[in-house]
């Protein structure tokens, strides 16, 4: 079974998918086959799923007091799918148990953009040009928290002005144009605060010991950033590629275009942004 887990990890390294998650949808997998003691792949039913599904809401955590959120569930769900279609296609098995098995989706809050003078405050209270470079990866930009860790000092080129996104969801690739003030800002950041770092593969933003900043620590910025300019919510890396995408397509920019920029794989990804919030219907 070891195997089977090792080569699913593979499978998913193919894919593209973050380093992240093709550690936790083999952990999920291990776990539920770890808890009905199959022999094999093969022997998995429908209703040893379904068993393993009620027992999750049950299960406790393991570090702390509680159990499971929804969300943690439904990545549970989600892992044993990718799971069992790999083992469907490459043949490991003729049945896919999970497929005809329907769940209950977890409650998730539908994101709402920033509008623009809330981008506008964030900006204005960016007082280094460490917190602005960040506003301008995820506003400017579009990137995903992913691509802005594995964003290096070569994938930025400030004379043509572009920056490229070597390994964005799914491995794909795309160029970003970059705006006259967001390609200087990103140029004064490398000549004058970045530092050299004490690594030899770091990153294009580096935290205060010089290495390449995590996920975590941009979402540490930015939230420190969001409470100096006491906006409210949750504002998280993604909200601002959500906000700079609607304000794109308000501003006129065809779908198209802004799927590209955001590198989206399908149409229906990007229409998304599309649809009008509450605050844009009231004032239509």
């Amino acid at each position: 079974m070891k195997q089977i887990i090792a080569c699913f990890g593979n499978y998913l390294s193919i894919l593209g998918y973050s380093p992240g998650t093709k550690r936790m949808l083999p952990a999920c997998v291990r776990e539920f086959m770890e808890h009905g003691q199959y022999a094999c792949v093969a022997a998995v039913r429908p209703p040893d799923i379904l068993q393993f599904y009620e027992w999750l809401h049950m299960r406790p955590l393991k570090r702390r007091e509680g159990a499971l959120s929804e969300m943690m569930i439904h990545h549970y769900v989600y892992a044993l799918r990718v799971f069992f279609s790999w083992q469907q296609q490459s043949g490991g098995i003729t049945s896919n148990p999970i497929s005809g098995l329907k769940f209950k989706r977890p409650h998730k809050g539908r994101r709402v953009p920033l509008t623009v003078a809330e981008i506008q405050s964030l900006f204005s209270t960016a007082a280094t040009l460490k917190q602005q470079v960040l506003l301008h990866l995820f506003y400017s930009c579009g990137l995903r928290r992913s691509e802005a860790v594995r964003l290096q000092l070569s994938d930025v080129h400030f004379k043509p002005q572009l920056l490229y996104v070597r390994s964005g969801k799914g491995e794909r690739r795309r160029v970003i144009p970059l705006p006259d003030k967001v390609a200087a800002c990103l140029e004064q950041y490398v000549r004058y605060a970045r530092g050299r770092g004490r690594s030899a593969a770091i990153g294009f933003m580096l935290n205060r010991l010089g290495r390449a900043m995590s996920g975590k620590n941009y979402v540490y910025l930015l939230k420190t950033l969001v409470n100096k300019a006491g906006l409210p919510g949750e504002i998280s890396p993604h909200v601002l590629r959500h906000s700079i995408a609607t304000h794109l397509l308000q501003r006129g920019m065809r779908l198209g275009n802004v799927r590209e920029f955001l590198g989206h794989q399908h149409l229906e990804t990007t229409q998304l942004y599309a649809l009008p919030s509450h605050h844009q219907i009231q004032a239509l």
